[in-house]
């Protein structure tokens, strides 16, 4: 993995709207996953969308756990 594919994504939490900085590989192209909040602990799914000709990061949608993203 390049350093480059790594992107920093800063959001708040959709649950205690604490700011939030999550690492994205971008080397895994278009994904969905799940983080913990890190100051509430609450599962907070991302769907990260990579361009699959540039490689590089279109954008990332946060959700709660029982949002349908």
């Amino acid at each position: 993995m390049q350093d480059d594919a790594l992107v920093n994504y800063d959001f708040h939490c959709p649950y205690c709207d604490s700011p939030l900085t999550f690492l994205i590989d971008t080397s895994q192209g278009s994904h969905d996953t799940w983080e913990d909040c890190h100051q509430c602990c609450a599962p907070i799914q991302l769907q990260v969308i990579v361009s699959p000709m540039s490689g590089e990061l279109e954008s990332v949608v946060a959700g709660r756990d029982d949002d349908v993203l």
